[in-house]
């Protein structure tokens, strides 16, 4: 039975990418387990792994979320706020079927709470440096209780372009770097990266964009950072195009990858990207989870009931499976 007062005090806090620690402290004292540990991430944040016996199967979310901070609330078949879908839904979810499987008398199993995923999974990355290791993990994200049978890599550049300031009643004379920076657009809309019959078209999407000129002053520099959503057929020629562009360096990503999947449970690709690639203690993985990608980083964010309960069930499936 999902406990949706302690859901609820989990949403509460505004654990936005750099604010987790006072959400896993929080969840530190307040979920039980015959062992609870904690591990620095590095930068300020920490991990968390409760576990029950020497686990085999690992259940995994992640604390943060993206802002703007949503306080939450808890109605009749639908919980809302920042988090109750990606992925504060899939961390009750896992929680509950941890205790329902130690209540069966089952031992085995973890759960691994990570900091920074939304900013570079970095919480992940930690913690793959660790000498833990286990034989199956399962990822929890908003699939919409589906098995993830392949998703999408990342790829993220850092791009500055540099223009000629001048007065811009003569830019003749000058060189505007948001020109460049339209014209940088133009060509990549053009450009067509190889088609993925599994994952489709590769996607992008910019953020971070600065231009601190004056209105009439050509700009003399545009800065932003370009985000990729790449295929088996085009990560690499994602990185070529990206590494032939004047003032582009490559910031991080990961490559597509395919998942454990089950006979009997829906599955298909995603678009997203996850924790997953980057923790290599683990022989199989598995993403699934309740809630939409449809709601997810969104102003109505929320997570219907029926799902959570579905998804407490799925997990203990997958233990039984494992």
């Amino acid at each position: 039975m999902i406990d949706y007062n302690l859901f609820e005090d989990i949403l509460g806090f505004d654990s936005t990418s750099g604010r987790e620690r006072p959400l896993a402290e929080f969840l530190s004292r307040r979920l039980k387990a015959p062992k609870v540990e904690t591990f620095e991430v590095g930068d300020g944040t920490i991990n968390l792994l409760f576990s029950w016996g020497t686990p085999r199967v690992v259940y995994c979310s992640h604390m943060d979320t993206v802002p703007p901070y949503l306080a939450p609330s808890v109605g009749e078949g639908k919980v809302t706020g920042r988090g109750s879908c990606d992925a504060k839904g899939q961390i009750i979810a896992m929680y509950t079927a941890c205790c329902e499987l130690a209540a069966a008398g089952k031992e085995g199993f973890g759960l691994l709470l990570l900091s920074g995923e939304e900013t570079g999974s970095w919480g992940a990355k930690a913690f793959a440096k660790l000498p833990f290791k286990a034989d199956l993990l399962v990822i929890g994200e908003p699939t919409e209780n589906k098995m993830v049978s392949a998703s999408k890599g990342t790829k993220a550049y850092e791009v500055t372009l540099r223009g000629e300031p001048f007065h811009s009643g003569y830019p003749q004379f000058g060189k505007s770097a948001v020109d460049l920076f339209v014209d940088f657009v133009n060509e990549l809309r053009a450009h067509r990266f190889p088609f993925d019959d599994r994952l489709g078209e590769t996607t992008w999407n910019i953020g971070k964009l600065s231009s601190d000129n004056a209105q009439n002053i050509l700009s003399p520099e545009c800065s932003f950072r370009i985000y990729f959503r790449t295929t088996f057929a085009s990560d690499a020629a994602v990185h070529e195009y990206m590494m032939t562009k004047i003032g582009a360096s490559f910031i991080g990503g990961d490559i597509p990858a395919t998942y454990l999947t089950f006979p009997g449970f829906p599955s298909g690709p995603v678009a997203f990207g996850s924790d997953a690639p980057h923790l290599s203690n683990f022989s199989r993985k598995i993403i699934c989870g309740p809630g939409s990608i449809r709601y997810a980083h969104r102003s109505d964010e929320h997570i219907l009931t029926a799902d959570l309960e579905q998804a407490v069930s799925n997990y203990i499936r997958f233990f039984e499976l494992a």
